[in-house]
């Protein structure tokens, strides 16, 4: 069964909006899970956060950056063409209950992975705060949605050029000083680039606040068969496609998980090259 895209918008200039027609997911997906794609016979599986669902039409919502060849030919497809395989939903969802105040920090495409959570939580009766960052004002993505979603939402760019100058991280250092004394943090869920998440952790670390980290590892099949998504947690292998993507960011091996995602670069780069040079000769 093929899935069709049935909407597709550009929101800067490498990264895409789409919603495919997936009704098996859409009925069953809860907040931090996530689906496996394949564009083709020949594709690679790409795992990939689903950003949104709407059960009425069956169609999810997948937002992307274009990074490497898989990703590149996903943002070449249009409105109408299909993907072969939308498998999930996979992964445990995120853990959904009233802790109190709850902070939700993305950053650059991790904004559309926290999105449903945060607004899982604000559903659950958290007094939920957003913060979101991006290199820039043109790679800041959702800030709308989230803004409707969330109690209250801070937004910073490496450059300035919106928000808060500097990484996102230093909005969570000031909401936490903010926090001291008004009742503190009760959960943070961090979402990101992985030295992101290893910097959220040791800030939150000393005061003890409860945080998750979402990882986005190397993956294959999805279900635990091939170990590619392994990290250590707290001293044990565990797999991030059946055991989290979730994860108690404290105990996580950020530093493993860093070393394994650079072993692919290469090869990645070199398939993008080659991709590149096949639709130079095509056209």
């Amino acid at each position: 069964m093929s899935h069709p895209i049935v909407r597709k918008r550009a929101l800067n200039e490498d990264t895409f909006r789409i919603e495919v027609a997936a009704p098996h997911v859409a009925e069953r997906f809860q907040a931090g899970q996530f689906v496996i794609i394949r564009l083709h016979e020949l594709g690679e599986r790409v795992p990939l956060t689903v950003a949104d669902v709407d059960p009425g039409s069956g169609n999810i919502t997948l937002i992307f950056q274009v990074v490497g060849k898989s990703t590149m030919e996903l943002g070449r497809m249009a409105e109408g063409d299909a993907l072969l395989n939308v498998v999930g939903p996979l992964g445990n969802p995120t853990e959904v209950e009233k802790f109190g105040y709850v902070v939700g920090m993305g950053g650059g495409t991790g904004i559309a992975c926290i999105y449903p959570i945060m607004r899982a939580l604000a559903r659950a009766g958290n007094e939920v705060t957003a913060l979101i960052g991006a290199r820039n004002a043109s790679q800041l993505i959702l800030e709308e949605e989230m803004r409707a979603a969330c109690s209250k939402v801070e937004v910073a760019t490496d450059d300035g050029s919106r928000g808060r100058p500097g990484f996102v991280t230093e909005l969570l250092r000031e909401t936490i000083e903010a926090r001291r004394n008004a009742g503190g943090i009760d959960r943070v869920v961090v979402i990101g680039p992985p030295v992101m998440m290893k910097a959220a952790a040791e800030i939150t670390r000393p005061f003890d606040i409860p945080t998750v980290a979402s990882l986005n590892t190397i993956m294959v099949d999805g279900t635990g068969m091939c170990g590619c998504c392994r990290v250590d947690v707290g001293g044990r292998s565990r797999l991030a496609c059946i055991d989290g993507p979730e994860f108690d960011a404290h105990k996580v091996d950020f530093d493993g998980v860093i070393s394994r995602l650079e072993m692919f670069r290469l090869p990645e780069r070199k398939a993008v090259a080659h991709f590149r040079a096949i639709r130079e000769r095509e056209e």
